[in-house]
């Protein structure tokens, strides 16, 4: 006798339960459930989108595996969950991005628009992430200007007042989430509107990949094509004087032919380096507004809806302690929640106060040691065995300048340093320092060694 979709997915579960460890399976497992299996498409209902997270980022290889054994090759993974608990009408369904982690939205294509291959009009994926939505969107004095012009660019297209519009600001700002949801709301209203979301970091990657097929016609054709282009941290194209010509072109052919464009950047066009003057100048043709730091407002309204999507409980006193510590950006206030809920979900407890206090000490160190520069250059000098008056130089030897990328990173980690103040320092300017630290990010993931030194240098810095 066949079995049905719920025997399946129990086999699944054992053997997901034979190979992680007990309080894991419990954590993340025990509640998901089979919605059902059929034409080789497994959908499991999981409490919350948090879910959804967890198990593609922590357990996609265990599970992906179990799958493969009990429902065989090809299965495509589905997630179920309601966005507001208790709430069917709030339902969601999301797709498993296998082979990366990165969350689809069920349907999607699963890939950048590649724009060497020629597709029908309308048929692009804008590679938007439906999270990333106004309705999603908190709104406080904080961001209010710059919420209220994505919305007059989002209800109608046509109106170019604000043509191009350059959002900028700090990171964890929300800037991704706002220019987002202006063309998810764009194809909300006309599902034919050919909208792009690209980073600019892809952007680069597509037109280096054009040269070198010898493309660029192609490459200069698709984005020629696009009624409302999205370009996300722009600020990543300094220094790159031929992609800065392409997108000058591009740029202007859109804009002559009243297509909307929208970016993004962590600074004003006014303090941009390694940029050509006249992209830069049109830059600033339409609107420049500024995302400004949360404010408490924003704060307790981001904790508030973060709670309320993942079906979390939160007690006034427990928000008002969070949104009172946690100050300097919403990715920090979401990643509070998302641990709070890991915590209570591992130690099975409600969300008190002190469990509060105890994951905002681990986050943001309330009871921070005071540390200045000169510490923070000293300590990292101290590891690697480096005489401190080297940091200062322009030595370009690889030990000295990974030192210095390190001073930079951590300055900015522990002290808060605007990154002109840390340039100013040390005789750089501000986009070097912005570079050191995204190299510094991007190297963690992939250098173990680079990590353990960071974390034994912290340590030093804060005993």
């Amino acid at each position: 006798m066949p079995k049905n979709h719920q025997q399946l997915w129990e086999e699944c579960r054992q053997l997901i339960k034979d190979n992680i460890p007990p309080a894991q399976y419990d954590a993340w497992f025990r509640d998901v459930t089979s919605l059902g299996f059929d034409d080789m498409s497994l959908t499991l209902m999981v409490p919350s989108a948090f879910f959804v997270e967890q198990l593609e980022e922590r357990y996609l290889p265990q599970l992906g595996a179990a799958i493969r054994r009990v429902y065989g090759q090809g299965v495509k993974l589905y997630y179920h969950f309601n966005q507001v608990k208790d709430e069917p009408r709030s339902a969601v369904n999301l797709r498993s991005a296998e082979p990366s982690a990165t969350i689809l939205t069920a349907g999607a294509k699963g890939a950048p628009a590649n724009p060497f291959v020629a597709q029908p009009v309308g048929d692009i994926d804008p590679q938007l992430n439906a999270r990333y939505n106004f309705e999603n969107y908190c709104c406080s004095m904080s961001n209010k200007v710059a919420w209220g012009i994505g919305q007059s660019i989002a209800n109608d297209p046509s109106i170019k007042t604000f043509n191009p519009l350059f959002i900028f600001g700090p990171t964890g700002v929300g800037k991704t989430h706002l220019i987002q949801a202006i063309g998810i709301r764009i194809k909300e209203r006309d599902p034919g509107a050919k909208v792009l979301y690209v980073t600019a970091r892809l952007f680069q990657s597509q037109y280096t990949t054009a040269e070198a097929k010898g493309t660029t016609n192609s490459f200069f054709h698709f984005y020629q094509s696009i009624d409302t282009l999205i370009i996300d941290d722009i600020q990543d194209l300094r220094d790159k004087p031929a992609t800065q010509n392409t997108f000058f072109h591009i740029f202007n052919h859109l804009h002559q032919n009243g297509k909307q464009i929208i970016m993004s950047s962590d600074c004003s066009p006014a303090e941009m380096e390694g940029f050509e003057a006249r992209l830069l100048s049109r830059f600033r043709w339409g609107m420049s507004v500024k995302l400004e730091m949360p404010d408490l407002d924003l704060r307790r309204k981001v904790l508030e809806r973060k709670a309320e999507q993942d079906g979390l409980e939160l007690s006034g006193d427990v928000i008002d302690c969070i949104a009172a510590n946690v100050t300097d950006s919403i990715r920090e206030l979401e990643g509070v929640v998302v641990s709070l809920i890991g915590r209570a979900t591992v130690l099975n407890v409600d969300v008190s106060l002190d469990l509060a206090r105890s994951v905002i000490a681990n986050a943001v160190r309330i009871n921070r040691k005071q540390v200045n520069f000169e510490i923070v250059t000293n300590a990292v000098c101290t590891y690697y065995d480096i005489d401190p008056d080297l940091i200062f130089t322009k030595s370009r030897k690889r030990e000295i300048s990974d030192a210095r990328q390190v001073v930079m990173y951590l300055a900015k980690k522990i002290i808060k340093m605007p990154f002109t103040a840390i340039g100013a320092r040390l005789g750089r300017s501000h986009a070097t320092v912005l570079y050191a630290c995204k190299n510094i990010e991007e190297r963690m993931p992939l250098e173990k060694q680079l990590n353990d030194d960071l974390l034994a240098i912290e340590a030093s810095i804060m005993e």
